[in-house]
């Protein structure tokens, strides 16, 4: 999680940078800036959705999660942004004993990343050449990459996967990198077992997606100013 910093320019001066506060979802919503907050939010999970699309027409492999997503879907009468949806209301279901706080940021996460991809389905056709393949799972991480710092930096709330790996990770004392690592490698096996698509893209993903992100957060983080009362212990 990106923490406020401060960073030196070329001239000496130091910029301060927003931090991520972790606020429950009344406070979310309290905390202002909602004109702002509100439309990077879903315009994120929107572009969360069309960089899936991408990745998918790319046909050179999937984000971990969406191996899984991809290969549920050959077995049941659903589309891929279907399965997204439901697998994150199943994912939230898993939260309850985790006592995670969804947001009305995980809610929307939950739907809207499966209507754009589906939508993005519809009128992206997938390349005959080679570069054009390469070029959609490329962009498709980067986006991806972008996407996600926009709708973290929104500060509110948790998509359901991550709200997940955080759970997990407190109430068992472990690492999020470790949390998340062994996360996406059930994913990715389940998905395979299922006929999931796995690939070069998979890989890429799993490496540049978090440096991407990492990033590009700073850069979107909203300023909050949360009230006294609304302020994390400790």
């Amino acid at each position: 999680m990106f923490d406020s910093t401060s960073a030196s320019t070329s001239v000496g001066t130091v910029v301060s940078r927003p931090a991520l506060v972790d606020l429950g979802p009344v406070a979310q919503l309290r905390a202002g800036r909602l004109a702002r907050r509100l439309p990077q939010l879903y315009v994120g999970l929107f572009l969360y959705g069309v960089s899936l699309a991408m990745m998918v027409r790319g046909a050179l492999g999937l984000a971990p999660w969406d191996v899984l997503h991809s290969g549920f879907v050959r077995h049941v009468p659903m589309t891929l942004g279907q399965a997204v949806v439901l697998f994150s209301f199943v994912v939230l279901v898993l939260w309850i004993p985790l006592r995670e706080m969804p947001g009305l940021g995980t809610i929307s996460n939950a739907v809207v990343v499966g209507l754009a991809a589906d939508a993005t389905l519809g009128v992206l056709t997938p390349p005959d050449a080679m570069a054009g393949r390469v070029a959609l799972m490329l962009g498709g991480v980067v986006l991806c990459g972008a996407a996600g710092a926009l709708y973290i930096g929104a500060q509110l709330g948790r998509g359901p996967r991550d709200g997940l790996m955080t759970g997990l990770a407190r109430r068992a004392g472990l690492s999020l990198r470790l949390v998340r690592t062994g996360l996406e490698v059930t994913v990715v096996v389940l998905g395979l077992l299922l006929g999931g698509v796995l690939g070069v893209g998979t890989v890429v993903y799993a490496l540049a997606i978090g440096p991407l992100t990492q990033l590009m957060l700073p850069w979107v983080t909203v300023e909050l100013t949360p009230s006294p009362t609304d302020r994390p212990a400790g």
